[in-house]
């Protein structure tokens, strides 16, 4: 699986406050963002594939309504994530 609990703990631990802290604003952005190239890197190869096409714009949603919510609390952890991952904005 390309998602694994090791994995997550990397991102958490990069990205986040520490690898136990899931549930900061900038580990779960990192974790979407992870999760949105893996599912593009798959629809590049499987053009018909609507599920997984679904569940990419989903993602991406979430990963918006995150964004924006660090964006209104904490604009200088906004730049700096944005920055670090290379999300176009």
């Amino acid at each position: 699986m390309y998602l694994d609990t090791k994995t997550k703990s990397e991102i958490f631990a990069e990205y986040g406050q520490s690898a136990t802290n899931t549930g900061s604003a900038e580990g779960q952005i990192a974790l979407f963002t992870f999760r949105i190239k893996h599912l593009t890197e798959h629809l590049k190869t499987n053009k018909k594939d609507m599920a997984t096409m679904r569940a990419l714009v989903r993602l991406v949603g979430k990963r918006r309504k995150l964004l924006d919510y660090l964006k209104s609390k904490d604009i200088e952890r906004y730049r700096e994530i944005i920055k670090k991952l290379g999300i176009r904005k």
